[in-house]
């Protein structure tokens, strides 16, 4: 008997319990719910559609502290890198400040968050007899997004960097291989650092941190070469991070150099939402940022075209091509073509090199922004920044457009009329041998003597005061030149807008051959320093180096003489 009682009183007890369960699930799902939705953010990066990237998801570090990335600084021997365990941020154990101190964003999780919910992880943890399953539909309800400005070793394609330094994917071994590429150090998860170079003309790109290198063969000239990016989310290799910029650093770049500042071997981009000058010569360790419309509505080729002129010269180039995702901090801001993010360094115009020439290196058809990031000093952001010209040892630092003065001009002047004069005594010289007179022949000859040193005299004269005045800065757009309003920094010039030296001397238009405010000219480089946000310069060039003659709504310059661009260093504070 005491045995049925037993069982009657466990067939109750489980009923009961079942009742209990239906009347509390309702508010056990909503309390679970709310729990899971400020749970999964926080722990596995899964963002809600609507604040994707918001300030609440993303944390924020100072610029100069910011995670590693293979697109900030560009100063791998001295970029700041972090000490933690790079799979620490992928779980926490509920330490606050834990959380606060992460180094990288909480989207970092990205596709590992969906596949642990997908695979059914955590729905296994109820028992079958329990039919709730909280965690069910999570995956569809909270729609998973990438954080472009994080690079997971867990993902395939996202970017490494190999014991060389050398930019290159992570992939599996046979991937590399089936990419052509070269393994040079490891991943996580038994991935190699893949390294890809193209080698040649024709070809096409689609991975990220791609070389393109120029053939092993030397390049003849009269010929081109092209290599063309393919940018489009139907790629696996781009498919979860859509490109909106492409960077270009030129690991090496020699090519023919400028005849009076334009290009006959020429280096220009297409397919690019950017103006891109054309460049050529040495560009060893320059840059360029290219816009792109966004890859993933807008899939876009864009052309690298090297075109040769004739005559012999030396054409190599290593061209590192990285494609930068939509939405990334790192990213240029519009219309910059370069863009520093160092709080110092230095920057230079192209085909600049300390060297001694004999020849313009200034490049013609120049007209493109440079900028630089505004740095966190000393935990505020910087007010100001400051260029300076660059230490030199054969070369010249700053050469923007030869500059004249009023001597300079008024000793020009002296020899146009000294080259009249020697014109007149030369006829008259004519006329006199006609005559036949012997004392009119030595008086015109004796005439003709005089004009011809005096014009070797003006000659010598406006050689000085030319190279007196080529040596000074100049500013702004114009000058009153010996009575005549003559071009100074209007074809070629640098603009810092609102620069000021130290004194407060203001300019905006820099050109000359030193950088300095004055407005009467100066010999002198000084420091100039610029507060307007955001932090840039432009830098433009016409396309002749020659003289500018005087017309209707054309003011007249002097001649170019062995200008060679622009060295700077700069300094934010």
């Amino acid at each position: 008997m005491l045995k049925v009682w037993l069982v009657i009183y466990a067939v109750l007890a489980i009923q009961t319990c079942r009742a209990w369960d239906g009347n509390n699930e309702i508010m056990q799902s909503a309390t679970t719910e709310q729990r899971l939705n400020e749970y999964f953010p926080d722990a596995f990066g899964l963002i809600p559609e609507p604040d994707r990237w918001n300030a609440r998801y993303f944390q924020k570090n100072p610029p100069f502290l910011e995670q590693e990335s293979l697109y900030e600084g560009r100063t791998p021997s001295s970029s700041w890198k972090s000490q933690r365990n790079q799979f620490s941020k992928y779980f926490l154990d509920g330490n606050p400040s834990q959380e606060n101190n992460k180094l990288e964003s909480r989207l970092a999780l990205g596709g590992l968050g969906a596949n642990l919910i997908n695979t059914g992880i955590f729905n296994n943890r109820f028992t079958p007899a329990n039919t709730w399953r909280p965690f069910n539909s999570l995956a569809n309800r909270i729609p998973i997004t990438y954080n472009p400005n994080f690079d997971s070793p867990l993902d395939d394609f996202d970017g490494c960097t190999s014991p060389s330094g050398e930019s290159g994917i992570c992939v599996p071994g046979s991937a590399c291989s089936l990419f052509g590429g070269k393994p040079s150090g490891s991943c996580v998860l038994g991935k190699v650092c893949c390294i890809n170079a193209i080698t040649g003309c024709g070809g096409s790109v689609t991975l990220n941190n791609t070389y393109w290198q120029s053939p092993i063969t030397a390049v003849s000239a009269s010929s081109s070469c092209t290599l063309t990016v393919r940018l489009n989310t139907k790629y696996v290799e781009q498919l979860k991070k859509p490109i909106c910029q492409i960077r270009l650093d030129f690991v090496s770049f020699t090519t023919a150099q400028p005849t009076l500042g334009t290009c006959t071997d020429t280096f220009q981009v297409g397919g690019s939402t950017s103006t891109v000058p054309i460049i050529c010569g040495d560009n060893n360790g320059q840059h360029m940022y290219i816009d792109v419309p966004s890859s993933a509505t807008t899939p876009s080729d864009v052309q690298l075209v090297f075109n040769f002129g004739t005559g012999t010269a030396t054409r190599s180039w290593n061209i590192k091509i990285a494609m930068l995702p939509c939405g990334a901090s790192y990213l240029a801001p519009a219309d910059c073509l370069q863009y520093f993010t160092t709080s110092s360094g230095k920057v230079k115009s192209f085909n600049w090199q300390d060297v001694t020439t004999t020849a313009i290196r200034q490049l013609n058809n120049q007209n493109y922004n440079i900028c630089f990031r505004t740095e966190l000093l000393s935990g505020q952001r910087a007010t100001e920044v400051c260029l300076s010209a660059c230490t030199v040892t054969n070369g010249d630092a700053f050469s923007i457009t030869t500059p004249t003065n009023n001597a300079a001009a008024a000793a020009a002047a002296l020899v146009t009329g000294a080259v009249t004069a020697v014109t007149i005594a030369t006829a008259n010289v004519a006329t006199a041998v006609a005559g036949g007179v012997a004392a009119t022949i030595t008086a015109a000859n004796a005439a003709l003597a005089t004009a011809q040193a005096n014009l070797a005299t003006a000659q010598t004269n406006a050689a000085t005061a030319a190279a007196a005045a080529g040596v000074l800065s100049g500013v702004g757009t114009s000058a009153v030149v010996n009575g005549v309003t003559t071009a100074t920094c209007m074809y070629d010039f640098l603009l810092i807008g609102g620069g000021r030296d130290a004194a407060g001397i203001a300019a905006d238009r820099y050109c000359g051959n030193a950088l300095n405010p004055a407005a009467a000219g100066s010999a002198t480089n000084v420091q100039v320093c610029t507060p307007i946000k955001s932090f840039k310069m432009n830098y433009r060039t016409d396309s002749t180096e020659a003289a500018v003659a005087a017309a209707t709504n054309v003011l007249p310059a002097p001649a170019d003489t062995l200008n060679v661009g622009f060295c700077l260093n700069y300094q934010e504070k």
